[in-house]
């Protein structure tokens, strides 16, 4: 990419930026007395902000979206790679009663945290893990929770693309005790839609639901069958959008 056209680019990443942020309180607030009384509400609210971004990213940025595999619908563990914000609403919008665990900080964060409290999101202490971790489990079991797919990023965090992270050991305790089949998740939304800064850069951001991990696998089996599918199938995937994982040091 010339300079004249980084530039270009870049003012283009600005304007996109600065409208999905405007538009996230509008859309927001326009459905939140439908949100506040029903959990249906409150996911076709992210899913339509979602679907405006994506459609935003794909003429003013350049960013198509393509999610590949089948999306489970019934009751399972989900356990995905994590690159960026965009990674966040390709998975939730592919699902039909999604939920993430996530950092107990963003709770705080405005608009965000309060569609997570009214989807039922899991907050983790990140001090506290297995406590929450634990608690989780209990209110599944004892039907406090609605059915629906869990979601999990096994490294605890966005990764930046071709950088290595252990995967946590959360993940393996929830695949053990729930008892469920998992579903690993592949990406590569973060060669195009970095975790940090402006710049947004034109390609196909795909996220790829890959074969399900059937329960029983010994916890330690179970984590290097997930490591070893996610980490090669999102290189095979950032290797589609010109990126060398390998070239990363």
């Amino acid at each position: 990419m010339s300079g004249i056209a980084f530039a270009i680019q870049w003012v283009r990443s600005l304007l996109f930026v600065g409208q999905i942020y405007l538009m996230m309180p509008v859309i927001g607030l326009v459905f939140a007395p439908w949100a506040m009384f029903s959990r249906n509400g409150a996911r076709i609210c992210c899913k339509t902000y979602s679907r405006w971004v994506f459609w935003t990213a794909s003429w003013m940025v350049g960013i198509k979206t393509e999610v590949r595999g089948t999306p489970p619908t019934g009751e399972t563990l989900i356990a995905s790679k994590h690159q960026s914000f965009l990674d966040i609403m390709m998975i939730f919008t592919a699902l039909p009663a999604a939920k993430f665990i996530m950092k107990k900080e963003i709770l705080w964060t405005p608009i965000i945290g309060q569609y997570a409290r009214l989807l039922n999101c899991v907050a983790v202490d990140r001090g506290k893990r297995g406590a929450a971790i634990e608690k989780m489990v209990a209110d599944v079991a004892s039907g406090q929770q609605e059915a629906g797919q869990l979601i999990i990023y096994s490294q605890g965090t966005r990764i930046k693309p071709g950088v290595k992270a252990p995967y946590k050991v959360g993940t393996g305790v929830l695949y053990e005790q729930l008892n469920q089949p998992c579903v690993p998740v592949a990406t590569n939304v973060g060669v195009l839609w970095p975790r940090k800064g402006i710049m947004r850069y034109p390609g196909v951001a795909i996220v790829e639901f890959m074969e399900p991990i059937a329960p029983g696998l010994r916890r330690d089996v179970f984590m290097a069958k997930l490591e070893h599918d996610v980490e090669a199938r999102s290189d095979a995937l950032m290797g589609e959008a010109g990126f060398d994982p390998d070239g990363v040091h």
